[in-house]
């Protein structure tokens, strides 16, 4: 092989698989290397339940795919792949009622009444495009832009308990906490409200999921690597140095972990010390559900249909216990819920009069507890009836998910945690974090900044790093 390919990239998820593309696209000799039997890594998609009944197997709903630099450059969707915009980006069920984030401002200013001003202020006056080339598409930002976003660093460094108290009403502040959360923080972390206002501001531009599955977004990526000359082999695990080839560019699209014992002796001090110090976060315990009929949700339910996406907690308080319980290691008793109901979007993701909905909540890391019935109570508190409509149920515990994905380390699907340091420095602190230090060896996964989400960015900057020496 030290003849035949300029790169190897081991792993092909999303990012592994952008940063093949963009070496294939450039004229160099690309093979990606898959442990598992097929592509995708937690962009995959399956038929568990049957032949015709597609569910995704991690990621369902992808902001950050839409919005991707990585994506557009790459062209997708001249291979295949079709996004499906809800125009409601989501909804959130609590206690006084369901509340939801549109597209169209002017109907979410009419969602939260006395706090429209103040979430336009914070939340939606970033520029969506600013603000994604400043978060995903560093360090190649026009000063121009950054300028535009300049108030987004100080309000995403703050604690999200402290943000919300910008707002005057409780349902305000338990929407931003739901879409804070996402990053499994503690309410009280700095940096936690982050993802609160990136995903927030991305919910101007839709919260789309892909038509047919996540897996359609990975095919697509496979389709460029392969039409541009690039190999893709699975079932190929690299667990030594001695199966990779000499002489040519090696891309890691895994944990941190596999480079840091690959490379041990060769790692510079630096580089090894933020490997080693390279932290996880909480797990992960999701539900996939075939239903007989839609969700019955017991209020607002036409706005429930015209969204991919779900958050249910009775108010603030119940994500504050929720991922205080998480961070602390222990069980929530009454977790907070993420979920969805792809087949509102995408009827074709079943067959007709098949119904297909998933759900998950955080639970702590290498977690191998069933809370299943937990998160059915929760929403059937919300539609009564909903256990009626169940004929298929798949669990997949955090434990589950790293036997799925080694790079969801202890079954944190964010390939680590996302905090305030983490956020600056994943895994170190550099323009090009994907740089190891080695020379020709690059990590290339959501272990490197910008971090998680299916949006390829951490492997394009690692390609654009490739390309840029030569």
């Amino acid at each position: 092989m030290r003849d035949e390919f300029d790169a190897v990239i081991v792993g092909s998820g999303p990012n592994g698989l952008t940063a093949a593309a963009v070496l294939a696209c450039a004229g160099r000799r690309v093979l990606v290397l898959e442990a598992a039997d097929t592509i995708g890594g937690g962009a995959r998609t399956d038929e568990w339940f049957g032949p015709g009944i597609r569910t995704d197997v991690c990621s369902a709903v992808h902001p950050t795919g839409y919005a991707s630099p990585a994506f557009t450059d790459l062209r997708l969707t001249d291979h295949g792949l079709n996004w499906l915009v809800p125009d409601v980006s989501l909804a959130h069920v609590a206690a006084s009622g369901t509340t939801g984030i549109h597209r169209e401002p002017e109907c979410t200013a009419t969602e939260l009444g006395a706090d429209a001003k103040r979430w336009r202020t914070l939340v939606e006056a970033n520029d969506p495009r600013a603000l994604v080339e400043q978060i995903l598409a560093m360090p190649t930002v026009p000063r121009r832009r950054l300028m535009r976003t300049a108030g987004f660093a100080a309000a995403a460094a703050l604690p999200t308990e402290l943000l919300v108290r910008a707002f005057t009403t409780a349902r305000a502040a338990t929407v931003f906490a739901g879409i804070a959360a996402h990053a499994e923080r503690p309410l009280t972390a700095p940096g936690s409200s982050a993802a609160g206002l990136l995903l927030g501001t991305l919910a101007t531009t839709g919260w789309p999921v892909a038509q047919g599955g996540s897996h359609a977004i990975v095919d697509a990526l496979a389709s460029v690597v392969r039409a541009a000359g690039g190999r893709i082999e699975t079932g190929c695990g690299v667990t030594d140095l001695g199966q990779l080839p000499t002489g040519c560019d090696l891309l890691f699209d895994t944990s941190p972990d596999l480079v840091a014992r690959l490379f041990a002796d060769r790692l510079g001090r630096r580089y090894t010390r933020a490997l080693r110090r390279f932290a996880y976060g909480g797990g992960t315990c999701k539900v996939d559900f075939v239903l007989t009929d839609p969700i019955p949700w017991a209020d607002r339910s036409d706005l429930m249909a015209r969204t991919a996406t779900f958050h249910l907690a009775d108010d603030i308080a119940q994500i504050r216990r929720t991922e205080a319980d998480v961070a602390a290691g222990v069980l929530p008793e009454r977790p907070w819920v993420l979920g969805g109901e792809p087949t509102r979007i995408d009827p074709s993701r079943a067959p007709s009069g098949t119904h297909l909905a998933w759900a998950y909540c955080h639970v702590p890391a290498d977690c191998g507890v069933d809370v299943s019935d937990r998160i059915v109570s929760e929403i059937e508190r919300v539609a009564p009836g909903f256990r009626d409509t169940i004929t298929g149920v798949r669990v997949t515990t955090a434990t589950d998910l790293q036997r799925h994905n080694a790079n969801y380390v202890g079954g944190d699907i964010n390939c680590g945690a996302a905090s305030l340091s983490q956020l600056v420095a994943r895994p170190v602190l550099s323009p090009t974090p994907q740089i190891t230090g080695v020379p020709g060896v690059y990590l290339c996964s959501s272990a490197t900044a910008p971090g998680g989400g299916v949006h390829g960015m951490s492997g394009y900057r690692a390609a654009r790093a490739v390309l840029a020496r030569g």
